[in-house]
């Protein structure tokens, strides 16, 4: 038990690193061009890190089983063990408690932890397109609104909330309009997603591009009205719900993703099974000779796993069987490799004659 949990802690935080630096470098990449406020940054990884944590516990268990007993197999370990009298059942014994632990903590996360972190991340990231489609809120940038394309400037903004120096400009067909002000301000209507820019002590351009008929408009006062996003979360998302409301609900969806939270930690046990008698191997083989089979293995069982959650959500698969079929497969063929190696282990060897 001690052998696979520090084999698996390390597995866990090779794996979790690799996911959090790639993620790392999209999300300051998001920052750099102005997608997300600098100060989301560590929240996103914090929220991501967690989500990557739920997945990476079924397949860490299963690298650092196979691992653990494999150094056991290759240094012959396994052997004298099995000379001993020692079965597969009490070499499971340990294994087995070690996924029943890990088993309440995936169920923690995948029940409560991962809803309320990705509702989290769809927040900050509704709350950040919202920011930005505001255009102009970060001084010293120039932006381009995702809704009418207009290029928005600002210089600077006050301690009072005021913007200085504003630059803004939207095209119409063949037509442009631009706008110079000293100072503006944004308001908002909650109910009607509208805000005006409120423009003060500027000038207004409009015309088209190479001809001279423009027309040039000072104003003391000038309104823009431009539609923003709302900045709401669709909390009707089933990966989004709580577990406590997709329980009993009738819906296909939330019958899918919940069956998918509740077969998280059941895959545990699934794998650990699995494991064992993979780990059986010739010591030609060497220490990681069926790694690649058993990588092998758990991707085969995360796709089906995804593929039967899309049938049940399409009701193309009976969802009182659901996705609890993948884990019960998999442990009904590591009980028939466990008891295939049990009785090839038990049967007496005939002597060779010369």
């Amino acid at each position: 038990m001690r052998e696979v949990f520090r084999t698996w802690l390390g597995v866990t935080a090779i794996l979790l690193f690799v996911l959090v630096t790639n993620q790392f470098a999209r999300v300051l990449g998001k920052a750099a061009i102005g997608e997300l406020p600098k100060d989301a940054v560590f929240a996103l990884l914090g929220l991501t890190s967690v989500q990557y944590v739920s997945v990476l516990i079924p397949v860490a268990v299963l690298i650092a089983i196979m691992l653990a007993l494999g150094r056991f197999n290759r240094d012959s370990e396994l052997t004298a063990i099995y000379a001993c009298g020692v079965g597969n059942a009490r070499i499971l014994r340990p294994l087995l408690l070690f996924a029943a632990l890990l088993a309440v903590l995936l169920a923690w996360l995948t029940l409560v932890v991962v809803p309320q972190s990705l509702l989290a991340t769809a927040q900050i990231q509704a709350d950040a397109s919202k920011l930005i489609d505001r255009g102009g809120l970060e001084p010293g940038r120039f932006h381009t609104e995702n809704t009418g394309g207009a290029v928005v400037f600002v210089e600077r903004v006050d301690d009072q909330g005021m913007l200085r120096n504003l630059f803004l400009q939207r095209r119409t067909e063949q037509r442009v309009e631009a706008a110079v002000a000293r100072r503006g301000r944004i308001t908002e209507n909650q109910d009607s997603g509208l805000r005006t820019m409120l423009l003060y002590d500027g000038e207004r351009y409009e015309g088209v591009p190479g001809s001279v008929n423009f027309q040039v408009i000072r104003f003391a006062e000038h309104g823009i009205p431009v539609r923003v996003k709302s900045g709401k979360v669709n909390t009707d998302l089933p990966k989004l719900m709580p577990t406590s409301q997709l329980i009993g609900s009738a819906e296909p969806s939330h019958k899918a993703e919940l069956q998918w939270r509740l077969s998280s930690p059941l895959s545990l046990f699934a794998l650990t099974l699995i494991a064992v008698p993979l780990c059986r191997a010739s010591p030609r083989e060497g220490r990681y000779g069926r790694i690649a089979l058993g990588i092998l293995i758990y991707v085969l069982y995360s796709n089906l796993t995804e593929a039967t959650r899309s049938w049940v959500e399409r009701e193309l698969f009976p969802s009182k069987i659901g996705i609890y079929w993948v884990p019960v497969s998999i442990v009904a063929v590591a009980a028939v490799m466990l008891w295939w190696q049990e009785r090839s282990r038990r049967q007496p060897r005939r002597e060779g004659t010369r």
